[in-house]
């Protein structure tokens, strides 16, 4: 299933999300910070009253045979502990024991393990303490394997004072094949394997005759699946519902690591339970799993290989659940916590994607901790007639669309695999007809795959009054729905006839979504329609208006208003990212005309969590941040392109004389902070310039072309390309023709300026 998603715990959607990581970007590069928003507390999940589950008796049998490899037996008990944590009803009952064989008339086949155990609080508790006494047998203690003797003993147990009307079922857990060559209670050795067979069909027939159903399970390479399989098809076939899913199977898997998930998959199907595996993962490690929103019951069954494994349960609202307890609306019961498989038992779960945090100190880590989950729960369905007062003859379609029970519309289609609908449309003057209801998007049905069935049916010519479209919802794991839909065979034509346009649409919780109603009166007296929302839950949706009064021989087009509930009416389950899809049904009775039907049609609406401030004018924050993003690139460019025009790196310093001579040309570097320092050695006998850290004088480029001369301690001097700055009495300083970067004609003569120049 997808998971149903919630809103983050910060608060902040998608859209804000994006805007932030823009915003962090921008604050990344101009070295800036900003406090994270504070979590929004997520809202209770408020339950409906405690549903009922159905029980069932079951019995385990065990394998001990001498064939096992030392993890199997392990495996098994693991596995029969896994399916008794699991189950949902506490007023169901296992009993588990081990077979073998009896090689004579000192040995026992059967090993009891488990008496027969209620599954309420205390009997899931004491499970795996009573399942761990099974054990391998040893070489003299019968190793063969007496299915037989293992399918007598099942149906002793789940008969003998028990409810016939609670489902039976025997679960049989074997790694070979019927063996009781060595068992002299099976006559002469010659005949042994004759006389294992004849009695085997004699304990099944027995089965069958009891109710008792077999769910045969094989592991390893000697496991015969024909023999399995014939072993599934002698019990009991009736399962808990009229589906193939829930009749007797017989699986066989490759190894004891897997006898586990497999044996739950076959508790669920006879259990008529819902069964979704999860991951594996060595300890510390946090493993999904995920809830249904059809979900009453569940149990999270952790096998965690090892005691010390700790494990704590964080709900999809990112709340961390007690183990036992209510909270939020919820029930919590677990089992098996100092054992090597535990079970958190749920009474109406929180839907979604829940986190199983598995921890254990060092030296228990090496086993892998796998995580599943069993569930029971409930479908809705509601059902549609369109035209809802057809006439003889005539076609309609008939829309049947699933629900949850708290009205909501169901997203994954997994939720309901394998579910079977049954519909007829039934009324005076004619025989029942049956009628097809798919969700395939052919035909009639006009999208796949999104919970709403659908179907036509033509209406007898001998139809002459009432109207009545049925149809029952089936599906293992979830309690039936029978929905009805009546109407009224359409004399003629009618004086008032509608049209409602599309009715789908989203918004947010206080907002409305719209539709048009077209109504034509051809009668010449004033009609009065009254227009109603059914099969949602009160306060998700309201309609309006709820009464139209057409006028004789009006033809007007009248608008019809949905309001979508508050916030705190969703319980805490809307998403600003993914909506939730509430349906009902819109209705238009004709009360002038006896409440005549004109209008039954689906009605769905998508809702979101209402959007925050962030969520608004994210796309302002983004703009406001891709503006300061540039704007510290332009700044910083004009920062570099005016370093650069001011570095004196390649500068021609002309050393000249009095006179006007040459006496040296010296090429300046980079200097510091754009300032090339320098100074006159010599300046009396053989004068030259040299560099000098800390010298007289300093040059720079300047903005407006040619360059600025400092000198330590006094004022700075413009020089051009064709002036000169004296630097003593006899020298001054020129430049060279290859120096200029820029600046032109017109440039001035050396100018004496103070410190306030803003280039120099």
């Amino acid at each position: 299933m997808r998971t149903d998603r919630r809103r983050d715990p910060s608060g902040i959607s998608r859209a804000g999300r994006a805007a932030l990581a823009v915003l962090a970007g921008a604050a990344v590069l101009i070295s800036l910070t900003a406090p994270a928003p504070p979590g929004a507390q997520p809202a209770a999940h408020a339950a409906p009253a405690t549903p009922a589950f159905t029980s069932v008796n079951y019995a385990v049998a065990v394998d001990q045979s001498h064939s096992l490899e030392p993890g199997d037996i392990e495996a098994e008990k693991a596995a029969a502990t896994r399916i008794a944590l699991g189950n949902v009803s506490a007023s169901s009952h296992i009993t588990v024991f081990g077979f073998a064989s009896a090689d004579n008339d000192t040995q026992r086949a059967v090993d009891p393990a488990c008496p027969r155990t209620r599954l309420d609080a205390a009997g899931r508790e004491s499970v795996g303490a009573c399942v761990d006494k099974l054990r391998q047998r040893k070489e003299n203690e019968g190793t063969g394997t007496d299915f037989p003797a293992a399918i007598l003993q099942g149906v002793h147990e789940l008969t003998s004072g028990t409810d016939p009307s609670v489902p039976r079922v025997l679960f049989l857990l074997t790694d070979g094949i019927l063996d009781v060559s060595t068992s002299e209670s099976y006559g002469a050795e010659s005949h042994r394997e004759d006389e294992g067979k004849r009695r085997l069909e004699l304990a099944l027939k027995s089965a069958a005759a009891k109710n008792v159903q077999i769910w045969p399970l094989g592991f390893g390479p000697r496991p015969d699946q024909a023999q399995l399989d014939r072993m599934a098809a002698g019990g009991y076939q009736k399962g808990c519902v009229d589906l193939p899913s829930a009749r007797p199977t017989a699986r066989k898997v490759s190894g004891a690591r897997d006898v586990g998930p497999a044996l739950e998959r076959a508790f669920a199907a006879a259990h008529c339970l819902r069964y979704q595996p999860g991951p594996s993962k060595r300890p510390p490690a946090t493993l999904p799993i995920t809830i249904s929103p059809l979900a009453t019951v569940g149990s999270i069954v952790v096998d965690k290989g090892d005691p010390e494994v700790t494990v704590t349960y964080t709900d999809p609202l990112g709340n961390k659940v007690p183990t036992t307890g209510k909270f939020a609306g919820s029930e919590f019961e677990l089992a098996g916590g100092g054992s090597t498989v535990e079970a958190l038992k749920i009474i109406d779960p929180v839907p979604g994607e829940w986190k199983v945090d598995v921890k254990a100190p060092e030296g228990h880590r090496s086993l892998p901790v796998a995580v599943s989950v069993l569930w029971q729960g409930e479908l809705r369905g509601t059902i549609t007639m369109d035209p809802p007062s057809p006439q003889p003859g005539q076609r309609t379609t008939v829309t049947m669309r699933l629900q949850t029970r708290d009205d909501y519309e169901i997203k994954d289609p997994a939720d309901y695999a394998g579910l079977k609908v049954r519909s007829e449309l039934t009324g005076d003057g004619f025989t029942p007809q049956p009628l097809r209801l798919a969700d395939d998007g052919k035909g009639p049905d006009p999208e796949g795959n999104d919970g709403s069935f659908t179907g036509t049916v033509t209406v007898p010519k001998s139809a002459d009054g009432a109207l009545k479209v049925r149809g029952t919802l089936t599906a293992s794991g979830l309690s039936a729905d029978t929905r009805s839909e009546g109407g009224q065979v359409a004399p003629g034509t009618l004086p008032v006839t509608t049209a409602l346009g599309p009715v789908r649409g989203s918004g947010h919780p206080g907002g409305t979504v719209t539709a048009n109603l077209a109504v034509t009166n051809s009668s010449d007296a004033p009609h009065t329609l009254r227009l109603s929302l059914a099969d949602v839950r009160a306060g998700l949706l309201t309609l309006s208006p709820s009464e139209i009064v057409v006028k004789p021989g009006a033809s007007a087009s009248h608008e019809v208003t949905v309001r979508i509930g508050p916030a705190k009416a969703f319980e805490g389950r809307l998403d600003d990212e993914d909506p939730i899809g509430v349906g009902g049904t819109v209705t238009v009775q004709d009360s002038t005309d006896g409440d005549r039907v004109l209008v039954s049609t689906p009605l769905s609406v998508q809702v979101t969590a209402e959007p925050t401030l962030l969520d608004r004018y994210w796309w302002v924050l983004v703009i406001a941040a891709v503006l300061l993003v540039a704007g510290v690139l332009l700044a910083l460019a004009w920062l570099r392109q005016r370093r650069r025009r001011r570095d004196p790196d390649g500068l021609m310093l002309h050393l000249i004389a009095e006179d006007g001579t040459v006496l040296g040309v010296h090429k300046a570097g980079h200097g510091q902070k754009q300032w090339y320092a320098f100074d006159i050695a010599e300046a009396h006998s053989n004068p030259r310039i040299e560099r000098r850290t800390h010298g007289l004088y300093a040059v720079q480029r300047s903005p407006e072309g040619g360059a600025v001369l400092r000198r330590r301690g006094g004022a700075r001097t413009r020089l051009t390309a064709t002036g000169r700055a004296d630097l003593t009495d006899q020298l001054s300083l020129a430049l060279g023709e290859d120096s200029v970067r820029s600046g032109g004609p017109g440039i001035p003569d050396p100018v004496s300026t103070g410190a306030h120049d803003d280039y120099l």
